[in-house]
């Protein structure tokens, strides 16, 4: 279901400068694109990518009530090779992205489901220094160290890197909510588990 306008995110980052005072502004076309972050045996038989923020309760309710299930009976078993791409509505979300890969593509993974199973708690924050604070525990939570998370927030480089890899994903797939589903290269919404999972077997069975 769609909660903002992702357009609008894409026009709002276009516009944006470089998140660290010290960054200099780049152009989308001199900027690094990120190599996604898989998850699940390399050669299994079908792709999942799942577009998502940090900030979606509709993906935060994804992740408690469907990923379970999706990991154990797909991933798990060798049968789905997934992909989580971010999508940044505004800075907090923004924020919880460098903080999923602060601790490298080993830990993203790990930190996105802290990100998500906790997203109501580090939310609740009445300004954005206590937004910060709380997703600075979480980051302390999985291993980081405080000059770490410091660092990593304060790389502009990074940040630009993280918002051009949204804008051109986000663009090419045409998503415009979350979470979206590219199942086997066709685009599928956001729905509840069974019929996910209907589409998922069917997918399946076309790749065999």
């Amino acid at each position: 279901m769609m909660i903002r306008s992702i357009a609008a995110a894409l026009a709002l980052f276009l516009a944006a400068p470089a998140i660290a005072q010290d960054a200099a502004p780049a152009e989308q076309g001199q900027v690094e694109i990120l190599p996604d972050i898989t998850m699940g045996a390399e050669d299994a038989p079908l792709t999942i990518f799942e577009y998502a923020s940090f900030t979606c309760g509709h993906c935060a309710a994804f992740h408690d009530e469907s990923w379970p299930k999706l990991k154990a009976d797909y991933i798990d078993t060798g049968k789905v090779r997934f992909i989580q791409r971010d999508v940044y509505f505004d800075q907090v979300g923004l924020w919880a992205g460098i903080l999923a890969r602060c601790g490298g593509d080993d830990k993203f993974y790990a930190v996105s489901d802290l990100l998500l199973g906790e997203q109501k708690k580090w939310l609740s924050g009445n300004s954005g220094d206590e937004i910060a604070t709380n997703l600075r525990k979480i980051g302390l939570k999985a291993g980081m160290t405080d000059d770490q998370i410091t660092a990593c927030w304060d790389d502009g480089a990074k940040a630009e890197q993280l918002i051009a890899t949204f804008q051109k994903n986000a663009t090419d797939d045409k998503v415009d909510a979350t979470p979206t589903f590219i199942i086997g290269g066709e685009k599928v919404p956001n729905q509840p588990w069974n019929d996910l999972k209907a589409k998922i077997d069917e997918k399946l069975a076309a790749a065999e």
